[in-house]
């Protein structure tokens, strides 16, 4: 896979989420979004989840977009959240077990932080987190709006700012993989690995370390990416012989599909 093949000029966006994961937005919604951007190659990349991509393959089809088949694995290493975006892959058995059990431990993790906010007199139900939810796969996107519903804070961010960030009161660790079984279940799936937005992991020693790993690429351009940061990511890159790829990361209304930084004329 090589971005520039699947950039029709310069509309494309390779990092997705849709309400099969966390984001605001059906598979279908999104592909219509996109759509109506004039962007005509994206991938979605539920987190640890491929439950969405059929929905949105034949949305795609219908639209004439060309819908990658992605996921979003969430691995850690030395204490911090490693994400892996997967392309092209395939509903692989050990794949889809796997992912199963990362949702099942999604909810109880949910159910947990629900619990940690009624302790600090924030005081949500499970069934206000069903709400926000939609009968869709709980994140902790769920769980914020929820309080912001109740009137505890002003907005999601502020609830991420102020509880659910690593380290606060109210966040709770996910069930860790390590990359490279992030890494072996996508090849496993017939797909390639992708290091997700190397700016969040706030180590970019440690980002050259895990492109030792065997990553096909990297996701250079990135919504959180300032443009000193694109320049370093792209020279990893180069010097590890990595694919360069780039997406929004869009989840809700706060992102804008299409908008991460790309600039096709450098």
């Amino acid at each position: 896979m090589i971005l520039e093949n699947y950039a029709e000029n310069g509309k494309f966006d390779l990092h997705l989420h849709t309400t099969a994961s966390d984001g605001a937005y059906t598979p279908a919604e999104v592909v219509k979004m996109a759509y109506d951007k004039g962007i005509f190659t994206i991938a979605i990349t539920d987190h640890d989840t491929i439950d969405g991509l059929e929905e949105a393959a034949a949305a795609g089809k219908a639209l004439g977009i060309e819908v990658i088949r992605g996921v979003e694995v969430t691995t850690k290493y030395k204490g911090k959240n490693i994400d892996i975006l997967g392309y092209n892959v395939k509903a692989a058995p050990e794949l889809c077990s796997v992912l199963k059990m990362l949702r099942r431990h999604r909810e109880g993790r949910a159910q947990v932080i629900v619990g940690k906010f009624r302790d600090l007199g924030i005081l949500i139900s499970w069934e206000d987190v069903l709400i926000q939810s939609q009968g869709n796969s709980i994140g902790r996107p769920h769980i914020a709006k929820a309080v912001v519903e109740k009137g505890f804070a002003q907005n999601v961010q502020e609830v991420f700012d102020l509880y659910l960030a690593d380290g606060k009161a109210c966040a709770v660790d996910k069930m860790i993989l390590t990359p490279n079984e992030g890494i072996s279940l996508i090849h496993d799936a017939g797909g390639i690995a992708v290091l997700a937005h190397p700016y969040l992991i706030g180590d970019d020693h440690l980002v050259e370390e895990l492109l030792k790993l065997p990553f096909e690429g990297i996701e250079v351009w990135h919504r959180s990416h300032s443009k000193d940061a694109i320049a370093t990511y792209k020279k990893f890159a180069e010097r590890y012989n990595k694919m360069k790829t780039g997406g929004s990361d869009f989840h809700h209304d706060d992102h804008t599909i299409g908008e991460f930084g790309y600039d096709e004329n450098k």
